[in-house]
């Protein structure tokens, strides 16, 4: 299925892109593309290095006439969120990514794409294989780790690079400049509950909810999509309310930063309320279809007769749980008073699991803001803990402070009305962007980030727009020409 996305143009850039898709990149187990990335550098004669916790770092020099050009970092991370569909057989251990080509968009069979940041990685390896694009000197940064925790740029240390500007090129539409963004921290809690033996004379199910949209739980925050876990915890919370629902196991979500699609509940009731349970689930259904005809037009509840299961959790335990999950913050906190539009704190309840005595939630809490950040997480905390749950803190990465006066922002700004008859939006972002954490060891790197048009990231509906790349690439090319002289 590669071989329409090798033909398309640029061709060094898809050539590239397909090559990194060929190679297994989930978030901490990023060796095998680290590897690549290395043998790339080597293969090229270039420098080539890997620090401590596993960033690559690869320099070329500028080409004849750019010598007295400022340094240019060119940055993207190396890593993919690894989603895919319940039905899809894929294994990303040992496969390399599905693509097709449909219209003017490349995608993927059934799973996440990797265009997030790969189209960024394949920019960078396209620049530094070719011998006719103009630059200056160029220190490529593979930064890894970036989608679970930014480890790669929190462990970067200070003086490895001279670079005077950093291109990050992990922003997802096209007409943006992206000059901020979110802070984040990952709030987490879990621990053992008792179980009871299941009752006799019950009826076991097992509820699904699936066919959510999903999508980045920072950037697509303000959607307002669906969250499969709130959807599983209000149906359970609502049955609960009217039938002897008692809970075997919950099962929802997965990654930190996306938005949950899909949660799985085993339940089991009286069997002489079947049918009015059955009845209940199939109105929930319809209710939520409703509420969310217009962001997740695929939302399904779907109820499946099961065996009984052998327990059940506590009475007691499960009356707080579902309770604590309801009270739990999700989607927007706050609106940001000082820019117009921008989610300035969120949170995403990422995942629930509930199963065989020992239950663990996962939240991922942004905001630009990091008084407010803590804050929000230290009352999600304070939730978990009413719950008889043991609540801790991981993760945490600062924001990146806009600096709208930078040269480099000026010149990006000019440069895009110059080509394109229109003004860029010049903006920050509710999402995690690395350039705030390398700006604790680089104060003084000016920073922007970019990129071409990626839809649905974090999910398998995740897509990259063919044309949008072919209006980024020569754009990214233009400013690397017109970078000033050094000071």
């Amino acid at each position: 299925m590669n071989t329409h996305v090798n033909e398309l143009k640029p061709t060094g850039l898809w050539q590239h892109f397909a090559a990194l898709n060929a190679v297994p990149r989930a978030s901490k187990k990023e060796e095998q593309v680290i590897q690549f990335i290395m043998d790339i550098g080597k293969q090229l004669n270039l420098e080539t290095h890997k620090d401590d916790v596993g960033n690559v770092i690869i320099k070329k020099p500028a080409t004849a006439g750019m010598e007295n050009k400022q340094t240019v970092c060119l940055q993207s991370h190396l890593d993919m969120v690894h989603q895919k569909n319940g039905d899809t057989d894929f294994d990303f251990a040992t496969q390399g990514i599905n693509m097709f080509v449909e219209g003017d968009w490349v995608k993927a069979k059934g799973t996440t794409l990797g265009a997030d940041n790969g189209i960024g990685v394949a920019s960078i390896m396209a620049i530094l294989a070719s011998t006719d694009i103009p630059h200056p000197a160029i220190e490529a940064l593979f930064t890894i780790d970036e989608e679970t925790g930014m480890t790669g740029a929190l462990g970067l240390k200070g003086g490895l690079l001279d670079a005077e500007i950093l291109l990050n090129l992990d922003t997802e539409d096209d007409d943006e400049l992206t000059i901020g963004c979110a802070g984040g921290i990952d709030v987490s809690a879990g621990g053992n509950y008792e179980k009871e033996k299941t009752g006799t004379d019950v009826a076991a199910f097992r509820l699904t909810v699936k066919g959510l949209t999903g999508g980045h739980s920072g950037m697509d925050i303000y959607k307002g999509r669906g969250n499969a876990n709130k959807l599983m915890n209000r149906i359970l919370l609502n049955a609960a309310e009217k039938f002897d629902v008692r809970i075997n196991t919950i099962d929802g979500g997965g990654l930190r930063n996306a938005i949950p699609r899909e949660s799985f509940a085993d339940v089991a009731v009286p069997a002489g309320e079947t049918d009015a349970f059955t009845a209940l689930i199939k109105e929930e259904e319809g209710i939520l279809q409703n509420e969310y005809q217009s962001t997740d037009p695929n939302l399904s509840i779907s109820i499946e007769k099961t065996d009984a299961p052998e327990t059940v959790l506590d009475a007691a335990f499960q009356y707080k749980l579902l309770r604590t999950i309801a009270a739990c913050p999700n989607g927007i906190y706050r609106m940001s008073p000082a820019i117009n539009g921008l989610v300035q704190t969120s949170n995403n309840l990422a995942r629930v699991l509930v199963k065989d005595g020992a239950f663990s939630i996962l939240c991922l809490t942004r905001s630009s803001v990091d008084s407010e950040k803590f804050d929000l997480a230290k009352t999600i905390c304070n939730n978990f803990e009413l719950a008889g749950a043991t609540p801790s803190f991981g993760g945490s990465y600062p924001g990146w402070a806009p600096k709208p006066e930078a040269p480099i922002v000026k010149l990006m700004s000019d440069l895009y009305k110059e080509m394109f008859k229109a003004d860029a939006h010049v903006n920050a972002v509710h999402a995690g962007l690395e350039c705030g954490i390398l700006g604790t060891n680089y104060p003084n790197m000016q920073m922007i980030s970019f990129g071409p048009n990626i839809r649905g990231a974090h999910s398998p509906d995740e897509k990259v727009q063919i044309s949008s790349v072919q209006k980024y690439w020569p754009y990214l090319l233009e400013t690397l020409k017109r970078i000033p002289e050094k000071n």
